[in-house]
């Protein structure tokens, strides 16, 4: 595994910008579909400090509303499936399959209900429950405002995000991809077709073909060649907490209100109070706990869908951001339709991490096939953002 450290003009047949979990599973299936020239992984951040990769809750689901998701996120579900067989004997990413609960009251039935037959029509192993048989399912559970709720009884969870990337980073030590610590300040174009890009350190590197996979990052990154995309960083604050009881049974439930809480061994983990818009540009560099947004919105909450979190223990919390499609919160996959050699895979909206082994191998039989093979992306396309068209999904977490 090289790292470049040049100072003239180096020509890669790919540049992939952005080198966490979605940029090295496109790197890593390159690879693995038989692409032979030369590759160029840039990461700006290489310990992963900000990345919204590491700072994720790392958790994985079969409930969407869009077929599209599911089959992406049951590819990433499979692999864990053979993680060791893929990986090598200690490949271990703490898989912690205990499901989903997303609740729902009288107003969002229809769409759960919706969601669920999408679900069931993919395969994918989730019950349709009222209250009465959730509070019998779950005794810590109260009912309260919830008319019923969708459980996956197998092949959702949660798992370590760090541990996840580093396996797909080992993995390309000795599949000659050059790792370049650098930020990219330009990118150039000739027409419809980007030549070249431009980084931090003085260094350019001509691209037969550049991949955007630069989360929070990745409309800037669009932007340097001219092209508009509507992804934006989007703060999330992670609250972990202590409680008294010990819940074994206990899923990541979802409340109405899309605040959600789940285990994290023997603490808990919650969020997901902040609004989607806000009044202002979004902080790609706020990484300040908003601790009021833990007091006042989430605790109340908790504590009325699980009474034993009336009591409980705030002990640490972290911010991370991820990239937020503001046109339908969904993924932005493929060639740009004018500017071909520019592709993107970006956009993700919270679910990029469980959905970026599948990403990555879609991208790469793209590029080496000429079309997709295992899952088709075709709907997540950039065509649909030119026309202002929504591709919409309707279970955003």
């Amino acid at each position: 595994m090289l790292w470049s450290r040049r100072t003239k003009s180096v020509r890669y047949d790919i540049v992939i910008i952005g080198g966490a979990i979605v940029g090295s599973s496109v790197a890593y299936y390159l690879r693995e579909e038989g692409f032979t020239g030369s590759i160029a992984l840039i990461e700006r951040d290489p310990q992963f400090s900000h990345a919204a990769t590491t700072l994720s809750c790392a958790s994985i689901r079969q409930q969407f509303s869009i077929p599209e998701n599911i089959r992406l996120s049951q590819f990433t579900l499979k692999l864990f499936r053979r993680l060791k067989e893929t990986f090598g004997a200690d490949a271990d990413i703490g898989f912690r399959e205990g499901g989903y609960l997303i609740l729902a009251g009288e107003a969002g039935l229809p769409i759960l209900k919706a969601n669920h037959e999408t679900q069931l029509a993919e395969g994918a192993d989730i019950v349709l429950e009222d209250a009465g048989q959730l509070t019998q399912r779950f005794s810590w559970l109260s009912a309260e405002g919830i008319s019923a709720g969708a459980y996956g009884r197998s092949g959702e969870g949660w798992f370590d995000a760090h541990a996840m990337l580093m396996l797909f980073r080992q993995a390309l030590r000795d599949r000659k991809i050059d790792l370049i610590t650098a930020s990219v300040t330009g990118i150039a174009r000739d027409g419809n077709r980007v030549t070249s890009v431009s980084l931090d350190n003085g260094e350019t590197l001509e691209a037969g073909t550049v991949i955007n996979a630069a989360g929070p990052n990745a409309g800037k990154v669009a932007a340097l060649a001219g092209l508009a995309l509507p992804v934006e960083p989007r703060k999330r604050n992670v609250f972990v907490f202590e409680a008294r009881e010990k819940f074994a049974d206990m899923p990541l439930l979802v409340d109405p209100s899309g605040i959600y809480v789940r285990p994290e061994g023997s603490v808990y983990i919650t969020g997901g109070a902040e609004p989607e818009e806000g009044d202002h540009a979004p902080d790609p560099t706020d990484f300040e706990v908003n601790w009021p947004l833990f007091e006042e919105v989430i605790w109340p909450v908790l504590a009325t869908r699980i009474p034993a979190f009336e009591a409980i223990k705030p002990t640490r919390a972290w911010v991370g951001h991820y990239d937020y499609n503001t046109l339908d919160q969904n993924a932005v996959i493929g060639r740009h339709p004018e500017v071909e050699n520019f592709l993107f895979a970006n956009g993700f909206s919270g679910h990029g991490l469980q959905q970026a082994p599948a990403v990555g191998k879609s991208i790469a039989e793209l590029i080496v096939h000429g079309g997709y093979r295992t899952i088709d992306c075709t709907a997540f396309g950039y065509e649909r953002v030119a026309e202002g068209r929504a591709f919409r999904e309707l279970n955003v977490i």
